[in-house]
């Protein structure tokens, strides 16, 4: 994982209705291996890290659930900021949308998803505490 520096990208994210199919594509088209783990606080649901060579490079989870109905499947970056509660109360006065408001990923860290003026989502995430 990259350094974490405010302002920097650290992270890529793959949400997809088919992670089987998925795996098998980027394997065959970039060379990643797949590494399963059991997802934070969603029992019996699969995070996988996706791998070249030795690096993690990316994630990547299955949608589910009433808020993803609709929604394809999609990459998502991550943007490294020092406060993402105060970066989200930002985001509407200068143009943009809070699309998911301030959330714990337990020992992860805090994100959000905003949505810049011209509707192009990103998230913005506080790092929990590495050792």
């Amino acid at each position: 994982m990259p350094d974490y520096v405010p302002g920097k990208f650290i992270w890529n994210e793959l949400a997809t209705t088919d992670p089987e199919t998925s795996k098998a594509f980027f394997a065959k088209v970039v060379g990643w291996s797949a590494e399963d783990m059991p997802m934070p606080g969603q029992e019996g649901e699969t995070y996988t890290i996706w791998k070249a060579g030795d690096d993690q490079t990316a994630g990547m989870f299955r949608m589910q659930g009433p808020q993803f109905e609709g929604v394809p499947s999609h990459w998502m970056a991550y943007i490294h900021v020092a406060d993402v509660d105060a970066a989200a109360s930002e985001v509407e006065p200068a143009g943009g949308q809070v699309v998911v408001p301030p959330t714990d990923i337990p020992g992860i860290g805090r994100f959000c998803v905003i949505a810049d003026p011209t509707g192009a989502h990103v998230s913005l995430m506080t790092p929990a505490p590495r050792d």
